[in-house]
């Protein structure tokens, strides 16, 4: 069959023949139709996310959107290795398998998916997001981020306050749901700042950044031994675009109502994950979510994996 093909962490999948699958036991054979790139996906390719293949060659994509045997169109995720969704062929197990409503393409359920695991997932599976609670989100202007605005909207969230780098584009957060912006160009004590108003309200922060903008929110929240107590705030760590650590202080957790956790592969379940994405796409049937895409053929892999656009998921048709 037809497939990206990862050789090399060192470069680019190209587009080769690759083995065709048998599906085991609790998989389904599956007709490829779409298939996101995403972070995570560039990064298994890579080698740098903690879920990378340990063995080569391998076909990458986490997620995708294909036809079963039965007929019906799903959208499936973690494909066993080394068949990965960006073939004409894959397995989707059934546990880890969604099905399509009728009114969302293929393309958009594509982009949607992985997007949804980092916001419809971290509100429901992780933070668990309470209707008239305020969330805010650190990161807003990637296509997560976004995402995590109309999510927390469509949750019930009282207030959603996004962040971002670039104003112009800050500005564009309000129609989809956001409240209030602060941008993160600010000096370390105007930032330290805004978000120490900003928390006062906040029950869920969604951080898609970490790096300075994190070390920033953590230092806002730190108390000074209030008798009632300090703000529960549940700060969910989902993507580290600004760095992989940060300098924590430990008198922050201790003065703060901090409740730190992560939300990724490993600590969510499968079945979270099936959960909250079915609510997610129900909701795209109904009220529809707005998300970018940009539909590229497989063939045109090799040339199309390094173009990024900020705020646009770029998807692979088959």
């Amino acid at each position: 069959m037809n497939a990206a093909v990862v050789e090399s962490f060192d470069r680019p999948p190209r587009y080769a023949t690759f083995r065709e699958p048998v599906a085991g036991d609790g998989g389904s054979l599956v007709q490829i139709r779409a298939a996101a790139l995403s972070n995570l996906v560039k990064g298994q390719a890579a080698g740098s996310h903690y879920s990378s293949a340990s063995e080569m060659p391998f076909v990458p994509g986490y997620d995708g959107v294909g036809t079963l045997p039965d007929g019906r169109r799903v959208y499936f995720f973690g494909p066993p290795a080394p068949f990965g969704a960006m073939a004409e062929w894959s397995v989707a197990v059934a546990s880890r398998t969604v099905a399509l409503p009728d009114y969302v393409d293929d393309a958009t359920a594509a982009a949607l998916g992985n997007p949804g695991l980092a916001s419809w997932a971290a509100l429901l599976g992780r933070a668990h997001l309470q209707a008239g609670e305020s969330v805010l989100v650190n990161g807003a202007t990637g296509v997560a981020g976004q995402q995590a605005i109309q999510a927390a909207k469509q949750l019930g969230a009282r207030r959603v306050i996004a962040t971002g780098r670039e104003q112009e584009t800050l500005q564009k957060l309000l129609a989809l749901g956001a409240d209030e912006t602060i941008w993160l160009q600010q000096s370390d004590d105007a930032l330290v700042g805004s978000f120490r108003s900003a928390l006062a309200e906040v029950d869920v922060v969604l951080d898609y950044l970490w790096g300075r903008s994190a070390e920033c929110i953590l230092a806002a929240a730190k108390g000074r031994g209030n008798p009632q107590g300090e703000r529960r705030i549940r700060y969910v760590q989902i993507g580290s675009i600004s760095g992989n650590a940060i300098s924590l202080n430990a008198d922050i957790l201790r003065s703060s109502g901090v409740e730190l956790m992560g939300s990724g592969l490993g600590s969510l379940s499968a079945a979270a994950i099936v959960e909250a994405l079915t609510e997610m796409f129900e909701t795209a049937a109904s009220t529809g979510l707005k998300i970018e895409t940009e539909s590229v053929p497989l063939s045109e892999v090799e040339t199309a994996w390094g173009r990024t656009e900020s705020g646009r998921r770029m998807v692979f048709t088959i």
